[in-house]
């Protein structure tokens, strides 16, 4: 098993990694001799993986990590950096490496602070591996201000410091900064290879695993929720039925809240499962009492920790919301899909006799109006629209068609 055996669907992806990684060692190897460098090089400091949700940006970024730290004797007979079982390959992959830095972020953005931090620690040397690797998993998510205090470092990094930015597009991240690293353009994996690498890796049942690859179209991350977590599925057989319940204005507005509701009860329960030990590590480490009292001064600290705990809850509440209107979008897109008799494969399958009822009583035009109204509302919760309004606007929008 080696390194790329996670990279799924990606094979152009992976030649061009490897390659790079092969000539990361020469590099290695030669400053190791103190002979200079060959002048063309696939290898680069800054790298930038784009591509839709799901398709495995922060597996590819992990993976190329674990090659440039790859250890194995084998390399000096000619074998490929990234075998998978080295000690600088386990640890990368698995998140322990010394000099692997996994950065993603559970909040809004990432502030200057963050990314100043980041900067100071790129710019020491490797402890013990070969490069000091830096993975920015939410590299579009930084502010402006953050992405100007990036900006210096990737323009200047240190001589073995390697940058590894994840967004969903290009247009996710400053021009300046995506003008300075090497672009990796990553596609959504197929159906039936996101089915493997669940029964592969997860031990998931084969009939599972494709139903939950078909149900996410490819995306990995989901697909393994959907076919592991019990709630997952109870959730999205609630979205599924929202179709066929916006007959009349009053359905309209209740299905909405409960659609609300359904998100912060799914942003609540991902939060207890941190934020009370998040609590009492701090208690702990802040010396609180046996009882629970908290020693002078430390009431900063916990006001820290609380909002910070609050603006995750806020991220996990539209994350999941978010979730919730692209299985909407699917189900629309099932059911204009056969309106036009496309023939393709549907996504929901599961639920056919609510697409054939739905696509029965409407017009691929009013099934597109459809699709565009569930899009209108993603947008407007971008823009920090009360969710409860932009939902219930959707769904009015649903039932005009």
């Amino acid at each position: 098993m080696t390194v790329w055996d996670d990279v799924v669907g990606q094979e152009r992806v992976q030649v061009q990694l490897s390659a790079a990684a092969r000539d990361a060692d020469t590099r290695v190897t030669l400053e190791a001799r103190r002979e200079p460098a060959p002048d063309a090089s696939k290898m680069t400091h800054a790298w930038l993986f784009t591509g839709p949700p799901g398709s495995g940006r922060s597996t590819a970024a992990r993976a190329f990590a674990a090659a440039l730290q790859c250890t194995s004797p084998d390399r000096a007979l000619g074998g490929e950096p990234g075998c998978g079982f080295c000690d600088g390959c386990h640890t990368s992959l698995i998140g322990t490496h010394a000099d692997v830095d996994v950065i993603r972020t559970d909040l809004l953005s990432i502030g200057v602070k963050e990314t100043r931090e980041l900067v100071r620690r790129a710019q020491l040397s490797p402890a013990g591996g070969r490069w000091q690797v830096i993975i920015l998993e939410d590299a579009d998510r930084l502010t402006e201000g953050a992405g100007n205090v990036l900006l210096k470092a990737v323009e200047e990094p240190a001589s073995r410091t390697v940058w590894l930015l994840c967004a969903p597009s290009l247009e996710d991240v400053l021009p300046t900064i995506r003008s300075r690293c090497r672009h990796l353009t990553l596609r959504t994996p197929s159906v039936a290879a996101v089915a493997d690498v669940l029964i592969r890796r997860d031990g998931i049942e084969p009939e599972a695993a494709h139903s939950a690859a078909r149900a996410t179209q490819g995306h990995i991350g989901r697909a393994r929720r959907l076919a592991t977590d019990e709630r997952a599925r109870a959730r999205r057989a609630t979205v599924l039925k929202l179709p066929l319940r916006v007959e009349d204005i009053g359905g309209c507005l209740k299905a909405a809240q409960e659609l609300i509701d359904a998100a912060a009860e799914d942003a609540k329960q991902v939060a207890e499962e941190v934020d009370v030990k998040e609590t009492e590590d701090l208690k702990a480490a802040l010396g609180a009492s046996a009882g629970g009292r908290m020693p002078r001064g430390t009431a900063g600290a916990m006001k820290e920790l609380g909002d910070r705990q609050k603006r995750r809850k806020t991220r996990s509440q539209r994350d999941s919301l978010d979730l919730a209107l692209t299985d909407l979008t699917g189900f629309y897109r099932d059911v204009l899909a056969l309106q036009m008799g496309s023939g393709v494969a549907l996504a929901n399958d599961d639920v056919r006799d609510s697409l054939d009822r739905i696509a029965r009583g409407s017009t691929p035009v009013g099934t597109l109006r459809r699709i565009e109204a569930v899009v209108a509302c993603r947008q407007a919760l971008d823009r920090n629209v009360a969710p409860l309004l932009a939902v219930e606007a959707m769904a009015v929008a649903l039932r005009a068609g």
